[in-house]
């Protein structure tokens, strides 16, 4: 493909998902958009890139978009979130006056494993007054949150045996989540980049993960729009290798746990 071709291809990936392609991962495109070009009956990337510009393109330009968002994920992922998560929802549960349901978003939740894992920390903890929100650009991979259902490879990625037992059903070779912990979470398509002011306050948001795909302009005009969605004595989780500095002034980190942050103006409160 010539420069151009990428170039183009690039532009339209980022103003649709944020994700910045770097000419380094021109064999991304090769790679996953292969499939894309067989169906099409699109002889090469350079083809592609023309059909790309046709303003009538937008079903191809949404799959084009979602063949190069990376969609990884695991139960309980990294850990610590987790345990700080354990620790903080007693705490804003009393906070909360009494029927308040804590409303819990993760943002690029992928197949939901994410989703799962916090339905399954609020039921081990006892509360039943919660609500899990799951978003992701990619129907392909909301779908597959919606179903529940996992493979014997992604249940063992994270996941405890005895949570595997308690809130999964073996099903023909895979597993399901159980018809109480799916009815915690809803899914639903949805771009990070996108208004989200009618989704409503949430007392905790995780977003891990996927900042580390933007540009700086990006990632700052993301963790704005996540802040202001969030509780005042809300917490945001991000990736351990991502952070707030130089990006925002609205968030800051909660002190002693790495990967989460609060509202600036209600530092106290952390």
């Amino acid at each position: 493909m010539n420069a151009d071709s990428f170039a183009s291809i690039a532009a339209l990936v980022k103003a649709r998902s944020g994700i910045v392609l770097t000419p380094d991962k021109e064999y991304m495109l090769d790679t996953r958009l292969a499939p894309i070009l067989k169906q099409e009956g699109i002889v090469n990337m350079d083809a592609l890139a023309i059909r790309l510009r046709d303003a009538r393109a937008e079903a191809l330009a949404r799959t084009v978009t979602e063949a190069l968002t990376t969609n990884e994920s695991s139960f309980f992922r990294d850990g610590k979130p987790f345990e700080h998560l354990k620790r903080l929802l007693p705490k804003l549960q009393g906070a909360r006056p009494p029927g308040h349901r804590l409303r819990i978003w993760s943002a690029a939740c992928s197949t939901g494993q994410e989703a799962y894992s916090i339905a399954m920390v609020l039921r081990e903890l006892g509360i039943k007054d919660a609500e899990i929100f799951g978003s992701d650009l990619s129907r392909e991979v909301v779908d597959r949150a919606r179903d529940g259902v996992f493979t014997q490879f992604e249940v063992q990625r994270g996941l405890p045996v005895q949570m595997l037992v308690k809130y999964f059903r073996q099903e023909s070779g895979k597993w399901r989540v159980s018809p109480d912990l799916r009815g915690m979470a809803r899914f639903e398509e949805r771009n990070l980049l996108g208004d989200h002011k009618a989704l409503g306050r949430f007392d905790v948001i995780f977003c891990r993960n996927v900042l580390i795909y933007f540009d700086p302009p990006t990632k700052g005009k993301v963790m704005n729009a996540l802040a202001a969605q969030l509780a005042p004595d809300g917490v945001l989780y991000l990736g351990g290798a991502e952070t707030v500095l130089g990006l925002t002034e609205r968030l800051v980190p909660v002190t002693g746990e790495r990967g989460a942050y609060g509202l600036a103006e209600n530092r106290s409160l952390l």
